[in-house]
């Protein structure tokens, strides 16, 4: 991609978050700043693992019955930027309602409209196999720290769903999601463990996964920092770019999804460098006391 559509890119990005006037909060699990989902398809029976500098995440893909004999097939881990949308609307959803419980159906359909995802077509085809494959995986998030590991052992995401057929073809898997509720031990940890985002930044990165794990990621490291810190382009591959064979292909190819989370970030204080990129201690993007007032 030529240097002046990777910075159209970005300016167009910018542009987009400044004009929404609209912007509410959203919320995720602070493991999911660490470590993300895949970008792209698996094989259906394919698990995931990705590992940051303290935490492990592990997702085995789920099964689903293909007729009345008995038979299961693999669903496959969920991926991409439909993924990533739907977990934080389920997570902000149960966390503004303090209920496990979240409707999807057209309150999703809404939600996605907000987004800017036309709730129809290929899309909305998508965002319904996504939910399916969130609702029936099971993943664990391994978390180190002061000589100890603790970990969500096999833990579902959703701990009951409410499925539609829409077809008499099983193979095809046509359910419609519309209820998910949050299994305890996950809504647990969410409520535990926050991290506050802001939807217009979310809109503006909802086509790009990677630079919406770069957003999320900052908007958790960036305010706690006590001091400038060094992440080097090792760590961060191991991070964010599982899906680069070598070093120096994801080195030449992240900082533009970095480059599109900065662009919705703006108090962030980050420098890409040869050696890394250093993080410098940043106001949250969303202020602390807008997020007592908007929960309150």
């Amino acid at each position: 991609m030529q240097a002046g559509t990777v910075e159209r890119d970005i300016i167009e990005t910018a542009a987009r978050y400044m004009q929404d006037e609209e912007s509410g909060l959203g919320f995720v699990y602070s493991g999911w700043t660490q470590c993300a989902l895949p970008h792209r398809r698996l094989k259906d029976d394919e698990p995931w693992t990705v590992a940051s500098e303290r935490v492990r995440l592990v997702v085995q893909p789920g099964l689903r019955p293909i007729g009345d004999d008995g038979q299961l097939e693999s669903v496959g881990v969920p991926f991409g930027a439909h993924a990533r949308l739907i977990l934080l609307f389920l997570q902000t959803e149960a966390l503004r309602t303090g209920s496990r419980e979240v409707e999807l159906g057209g309150s999703l359909r809404q939600w996605m409209a907000r987004l800017g995802i036309q709730p129809g077509g290929s899309a909305f085809r998508s965002v319904k196999e996504q939910a399916e494959r969130i609702s029936r995986c099971r993943l664990s998030f391994h978390i180190s720290g002061a000589g100890r590991t603790s970990a969500l052992v096999n833990q579902s995401v959703v701990d009951k769903a409410l499925f539609i057929e829409e077809s008499d073809d099983y193979r095809q898997g046509r359910l419609s999601l519309e209820i998910a509720k949050l299994s305890e031990g996950y809504f647990e940890q969410l409520k535990k463990h926050p991290v506050p985002l802001e939807e217009a930044a979310i809109k503006s990165l909802a086509n790009n996964s990677a630079a919406m794990d770069a957003y999320i990621w900052l908007a958790y490291r960036l305010h706690s920092l006590k001091g400038d810190t060094l992440v080097t382009w090792k760590a961060l591959k191991a991070q964010f770019g599982t899906n680069y064979k070598e070093l120096y292909h994801f080195k030449s190819k992240w900082p533009k999804a970095l480059d599109l989370a900065l662009a919705v970030y703006p108090d962030a204080k980050v420098e890409v460098g040869e050696i890394g990129v250093l993080l410098k201690p940043s106001r949250p993007p969303v202020a602390p006391r807008l997020l007592t007032i908007r929960q309150g």
